[in-house]
């Protein structure tokens, strides 16, 4: 488990380090407690939903397309005419844009430029060249900035007005790492909870404390971006 943790609480470190950190204007209400409601209950019937399916493809992507954008996009447009939830305060500066870099690289180089690397797969030398790369855009909108924005810009945002920064950044990489149960799963479901808190539910507490102290997507998507293609692509270098 160590090759995940280093690298994620290095990171942590950093951001914790660099600023800027980002203040929001809150004005709870109706709108914001319907919103949260509504995507944790989406958050859950997806990963439950895909592990009573029995995981593997079609089934993850035929519910994670409903579940995580549908869902969303259509309680975005029956809420659209309420008022507003939260107005952002902290102004957009150049240690906002390119200060995650800092940590973003460090995550970088300890993953995957040292013992710490995970092994690569051999999948992009098993394929051509053209359904590699058709594979490699699918999964990283499928996978990547669809995930990225669902639990933690829709998500976490809103859950942080309500609970907190932390509270909010556990729930979120929490149900983040709950889904990939339904993918990675060994069948005992202590073991499978136990294995994807320790990866993915790890990493999510890095990706939520970037989200939360910049409120910028790029640092986001090239992690998870990395983790989902690096090890694809490392055996072609």
């Amino acid at each position: 488990m160590w090759w995940r943790w280093i690298p994620a609480l290095a990171g942590i470190a950093l951001v914790r380090l660099v600023p800027p950190d980002v203040s929001m204007g809150v004005r709870k209400g109706r709108k914001l407690r319907i919103e949260a409601a509504v995507l944790l209950a989406a958050a859950v019937l997806f990963a439950t939903t895909l592990r009573l399916a029995g995981g593997g493809e079609p089934a993850h992507t035929l519910l994670k397309l409903p579940l995580l954008l549908g869902v969303p996009a259509v309680m975005f447009w029956l809420l659209r005419r309420e008022p507003a939830t939260w107005t952002a305060e902290s102004p957009t500066t150049s240690w906002r844009r390119y200060g995650p870099a800092i940590p973003v690289a460090v995550w970088l180089a300890l993953s995957y430029a040292g013992p710490l690397s995970p092994p690569p797969s051999d999948y992009a030398l098993e394929v051509d060249a053209f359904t590699l790369a058709i594979t490699i855009v699918v999964v990283l909108l499928v996978n990547s900035v669809l995930e990225e924005v669902f639990y933690r810009r829709w998500l976490q945002t809103r859950w942080e007005l309500l609970l907190g920064r932390w509270p909010a950044i556990v729930l979120a990489s929490l149900l983040w790492a709950a889904w990939h149960i339904g993918i990675q799963g060994t069948g005992s479901l202590q073991t499978d909870l136990a294995s994807t808190f320790v990866n993915q539910g790890v990493l999510g507490l890095f990706l939520g404390y970037l989200w939360s102290k910049y409120r910028t997507m790029w640092p986001i998507l090239v992690v998870h971006g990395a983790v989902n293609v690096v090890p694809v692509l490392t055996p072609l270098l």
